[in-house]
This record gives C-alpha cells, sequence and structure tokens, in this order.
C-alpha cells in the first residue's frame, strides 16, 4: 500500500529537521515543495508531499501515518 503525506510548516529549521526525519524514516519525496507567504502570520511557510510504500497492511483512516 502507498501512503501519502503532505509536510508543512514555517521555513525554519524546523520544518527541516521535520522532512529529514520522514526521509530517514523511508518516506521519499513526491513532486515539488511549495512555498508561499502567510499573510495572517507575516511569514514564509514551506510544504513537501512525501510517499511511503508499506507492505502487508489495510489502509485504515484511523492509522498515523507518521508512525509509519
Amino acid at each position: 500500500m502507498k501512503l501519502y503525506r503532505f509536510l508543512s510548516g514555517p521555513d525554519d529549521s524546523a520544518f527541516c529537521h521535520k522532512l529529514s526525519l520522514a526521509l530517514s524514516k523511508g518516506w521519499e519525496l513526491h513532486g515539488s515543495p511549495t512555498y508561499a507567504y502567510d499573510a495572517a502570520m507575516g511569514t514564509m511557510r514551506c510544504g513537501q508531499a512525501v510517499v511511503k510504500t508499506v507492505a502487508g497492511k489495510d489502509y485504515d483512516p484511523a492509522m498515523k501515518l507518521g508512525e509509519q
């Protein structure tokens, strides 16, 4: 089964660490990153989709994707 996540956050080192952690757990980049201005917060925000194929599991909406 292929899982999909979209990671987002402020343009700071915490976002880079979040993405690096996902990559270290076997997630792979999917598509291009996004970068946009959040007018409400007055900051830039980053986003990146990641995917991971896991064997022997059925999809369950209650699963915690970050723990896969």
